[in-house]
């Protein structure tokens, strides 16, 4: 095999769990690895190791591994190993970490997405602490955050993520590749038990179509059972134009986002923090979000200093009808739940709504009235939807939720 050689990984002053790679094959001589760690004193003897299993589990027996290593955790080490066997050889196998069983669990199909923090799929010290911000959910990103070289290797360090972080609850979201490195996308990370996939650029229904049914096969030869769900992103005028047809074309679809920034580019406007440029793009989305019976999700804030900035945005976007939006940074997700939390007033008419509904129904009387104004099914069902919204942020108690209702 002579002087092939592969590396993965990243390294630096700046770099922070994680660690570079650089893997030569040998014709013989056996595995020798290399390693420059701070804390090698601790942990270089488990590192070394962990490198070995790793070469021979993939039936390599003669090589030189270097491995700079700035405070990688197991996963995020095997993740670049195998990388790296995997730009020198042609295999299937994979090398599995354990799962934390902390992340085995389901989502809902309506549950709340105000908040979706977007982390690049090919640093990992971004993601190991990310359950601890209570954003709604957690994305592990493949697509634009991510340089084209290092595509493959984001892919396998998200698969061991998904395997070995906890969560703390937030959704689990994979947003993957176009086309078919996206489907190569979902071969890696679907058995992961992944809650959401976002697909991005998303301009016909095919798009949709494609991945569902790739997740399906994928569900079926590992006999996975809970439900993924779907999250087309709409980020060019086509996009717009046919939104409606992207909404409806899968019933695992609950959501619909729109992306800005591409959107913007698509129709060669200059994106501002107005949103005049996007309006009608945005209202479009959630007309046919609402019509379809999904949630309608804003895009990023981009400006992480402007909190002030952020919460006039997110205030005008749950004026036009969205339930949630997507942040970059930490420090945006307690601006974004505030901003779309319910207000006192909201929030009693909610009971009132619900309480003047429980009442007629238990007199039996078909027609429902608060005040002058008539209630039908669609108005109740939103103010139980605020009532439970306002409990879940801790703006009401089980005695008020159950006194309203």
């Amino acid at each position: 095999m002579g002087n092939k050689v592969a590396t993965s990984g990243n390294s630096g002053p700046k770099v922070r769990s994680d660690c570079e790679v650089v893997l030569e094959m040998k014709n013989d001589g056996g595995i020798e690895v290399s390693l420059k760690s701070k804390v090698s004193t601790l942990y270089g003897r488990s590192i070394v190791d962990l490198c070995t299993d790793i070469l021979r589990f993939f039936g390599i027996n003669n090589a030189l591994l270097a491995v700079d290593d700035s405070g990688a955790l197991p996963f995020v080490i095997s993740a670049r190993v195998e990388s790296a066997v995997k730009q020198l050889i042609d295999t299937e196998l994979n090398y599995l970490p354990g799962f934390t069983v902390e992340n085995g669990y389901s989502t809902e199909y309506d549950r709340f997405r105000f908040s979706r923090l977007y982390l690049p799929g090919n640093i990992p010290s971004m993601m190991i602490n990310a359950g601890l911000h209570s954003a709604d959910g957690i994305i592990l990103d493949l697509e634009d955050s991510v340089a084209p070289e290092k595509k493959d290797e984001a892919r396998i360090l998200v698969r061991n993520a998904l395997r070995q972080i906890n969560f703390y609850g937030a959704e689990r979201m994979v947003r993957i590749n176009q086309g078919e490195r996206g489907l190569k996308d979902l071969d890696q990370v679907i058995p992961q038990n992944v809650n959401l996939v976002l697909i991005p650029k998303c301009e016909d229904p095919d798009s949709v179509i494609s991945v569902e049914k790739r997740i399906e096969d994928i569900k079926r030869v590992h006999d996975l059972v809970n439900p993924v769900w779907l999250m087309p992103i709409i980020e060019s005028a086509l996009g717009v134009e046919r939104a409606f047809e992207i909404a409806t074309s899968s019933p695992k679809t609950v959501a619909m986002a729109i992306g800005l920034e591409d959107l913007t580019a698509d129709i060669g406007a200059e994106r501002t923090k107005e949103g005049g440029e996007s309006l009608y793009a945005r209202s479009r989305l959630v007309m046919a979000a609402r019509a379809a019976g999904i949630q309608p999700i804003d895009s990023v804030f981009s400006d992480v200093e402007d909190m002030e900035g952020l919460l006039k945005n997110v205030l005008h976007s749950k004026s036009l009808g969205f339930e949630g939006m997507g942040c970059i940074h930490p420090r945006q997700i307690a601006v974004i739940h505030k901003g779309f939390a319910p207000g006192n007033d909201e929030i009693e008419r909610a009971g009132k709504i619900v309480k003047a509904y429980e009442e007629a129904r238990n007199k039996g009387q078909g027609v429902v009235a608060l005040g002058s104004k008539m209630i039908d099914p669609p108005v109740v069902k939103r103010a139980q939807r605020t009532i439970d919204l306002a409990f879940r942020l801790g703006l009401i108690g089980e005695d008020w939720r159950t006194k309203s209702s």
